[in-house]
């Protein structure tokens, strides 16, 4: 895709495991800190849940929402309303100086509210159909967190939801990046969410052995590329990133955090929740955002990667990306971030999108904890401090893959 219209980031809004905001969770990660902790409500022992802990953004939801709105959203909701809300006014915009028809939504979930439907079942069972909540199918809904956004802020220009599971929100980013480049909004709120710390789907998960199981040192147990990894962490969280024309951008004196250079969505028509183990489709998701980005792959500086800390799919990421960079890779730094977040599912491409745009804008890759004794299959320069990035202009690139073979990939440029 080609366009006049430069695409920047003006606004940042996250509420991880990490912390309550943006700049809470950047300096937590910075700061090599874990954000995973014993799950203390009762179901974990009475349905003898195997995996006790996850990444827990949701107890940080204090004051920042109206009762009203914390009893009609789903958690996948409210943490989205709290992200995009804070992103926002870390853009600055004059809700007067944006056209409604021209600010559009594009958001992303990759199981929705799974909360309220399993919530909403047990009520039925326990106490007939006039105990069910007559919210209940709004607040589950996917499309639910996009259009609580939507409403919010008013936005008639489109508001969309993206579901492709691990992939969901970086493609969310990736269309939002269309939007602006292509001239159809002015603005776009993008990111994603993902809240399903519930006994169904960590049971659901944990059968399918994707799940560190490490209960006597949870902090530790999120450890891509680590020789003793042995599945992903369940986190909850969302994040949200305001995109804009750099002329919009710059006309009403905005901060610009970095330029979306380009974006590659794929897939690889493989397995249902294996990745191509060559990683030939997750490459070439990677080379259509150099290519939209007007770069050489020699460009590239960081790369936020995928890395959930599953023994197979750290080692097909690895494989796509030395297809994709060959020798250059050793030039590369690699973060690995889900090691101190968890995975947050559909979430994870938002905070790890944020995260990028944080590096370049502040010249430092995020460090990779929990990397003891790094896998010799998996020969690249992973970041375990934090590390400065040189000076000039930098290109980086997140990446996103999930269940269903879907690969996504946003590539990001200094300012």
């Amino acid at each position: 895709m080609t366009s006049n219209r430069t695409v920047v980031v003006t606004g940042v809004g996250a509420i991880s495991p990490l912390g309550a905001t943006a700049p809470a969770s950047w300096q937590a990660l910075l700061a090599g800190e874990s954000g995973i902790t014993p799950i203390e409500a009762d179901w974990v022992e009475r349905y003898e849940i195997p995996v006790h802990f996850a990444g827990q953004a949701r107890r940080f939801i204090t004051d920042q929402l109206t009762r009203p709105e914390m009893k009609r959203l789903d958690p996948s909701s409210q943490l989205a309303l709290i992200a995009a809300r804070e992103a926002w006014a870390d853009a600055g915009i004059d809700d007067a100086t944006v056209d409604p028809e021209r600010l559009v939504v594009d958001w992303a979930t990759g199981i929705g509210g799974v909360n309220t439907l399993l919530d909403g079942w047990d009520t039925l069972r326990e106490k007939g159909p006039r105990r069910v909540l007559p919210m209940t199918v709004p607040m589950l809904m996917a499309n639910g967190p996009a259009a609580a956004i939507e409403m919010d802020f008013g936005a008639r220009g489109g508001a969309r939801t993206y579901l492709s599971a691990c992939a969901s929100s970086t493609e969310s980013l990736a269309e939002a990046y269309r939007h602006v480049a292509s001239g159809d909004a002015d603005v776009v709120i993008a990111g994603g969410t993902e809240a399903a710390l519930h006994p169904m789907p960590l049971a659901s998960f944990a059968a399918m052995q994707a799940l560190s199981r490490r209960n006597d040192s949870p902090q530790t147990a999120s450890r891509p590329y680590d020789v003793t990894r042995d599945g992903f962490v369940l986190a909850d969280g969302a994040a949200a990133l305001i995109l804009e024309t750099r002329e919009h951008a710059e006309a009403r004196g905005a901060t610009i955090y970095a330029e979306v250079a380009g974006a590659g969505i794929t897939s690889d028509a493989f397995h249902i929740t294996a990745p191509d183990p060559e990683g030939s489709a997750a490459a070439r998701a990677v080379i259509q955002a150099l290519e939209h980005a007007g770069a050489a792959r020699e460009d590239v500086v960081h790369v936020n990667a995928h890395a959930t800390s599953t023994p197979v799919g750290d080692i097909a990421e690895y494989k796509a990306m030395r297809r994709v960079f060959g020798d250059h890779l050793d030039n590369v730094v690699v973060s690995a971030t889900k090691a101190s977040t968890g995975h947050l599912l559909g979430g994870a491409g938002a905070i790890e999108a944020f995260f990028t745009v944080m590096a370049l804008h502040e010249r430092v890759a995020p460090p990779t904890i929990n990397l003891a004794e790094q896998d010799p299959e998996i020969v690249m320069d992973v970041a375990t401090a934090p590390r400065p990035l040189p000076s000039g202009d930098l290109l980086a690139v997140s990446n996103s893959f999930g269940f269903g073979g879907h690969n996504a990939v946003v590539a990001f440029r200094t300012a």
